[in-house]
């Protein structure tokens, strides 16, 4: 079966009018352009219109061997054609990893401590001209109970990439 790749034909000299195209049979999610074809697979006459169909690509690599994977298709893999690393190193670069995140945990932590305890439960203590203007009191009251929101986040965040690190044996 012959499958149609129809492109537009562009007019090159000045007065020329596009190419009249032959009949195409749309068959599904394919097109031909082979009369009997499309008689003996019941495809219906396109009208109306030019049809460009553009061939698609393969992706690089087989996708194959990840859909019969065996159970531990949900873990990350490396792209192909990189380079392998040796156990050894891959824990000593799991060990740096994780103390770097834990450092970054206890930092976070301090500061989250630090936050809460400038925040007084709402009531921070009030600061030059905000006994004067209660609404420049109440902006930096919503200002530090984002920045504790936000410090709460990041938090987390540090904790769910220290889950993701494989513990050191």
């Amino acid at each position: 079966m012959k499958i149609v790749s129809l492109l537009l034909s562009m007019a090159a000299l000045a007065g020329l009018q596009a190419h009249a195209q032959e009949r195409v049979w749309r068959c599904g999610n394919e097109y031909t352009n082979n009369a009997t074809v499309a008689q003996q697979r019941g495809c219906k006459v396109m009208e109306g219109g030019n049809v460009t169909v553009v061939q698609g690509t393969r992706p690089a690599g087989n996708a194959a061997p990840a859909a019969s994977g065996g159970g531990s298709s949900s873990a990350a893999r490396a792209p192909a054609g990189s380079p392998r690393v040796e156990g050894v190193d891959q824990r000593a670069r799991d060990g740096e990893a994780r103390s770097v995140l834990e450092s970054e945990l206890r930092k976070a932590e301090a500061k989250q401590a630090e936050l809460l305890k400038e925040y007084n439960n709402g009531e921070p203590e009030k600061q030059g001209a905000e006994s004067r203007n209660y609404q420049k009191y109440l902006d930096r009251v919503a200002e530090m109970k984002a920045a504790i929101a936000r410090n709460e986040s990041d938090i987390a965040g540090i904790r769910r990439e220290i889950g993701r690190v494989p513990a050191p044996r």
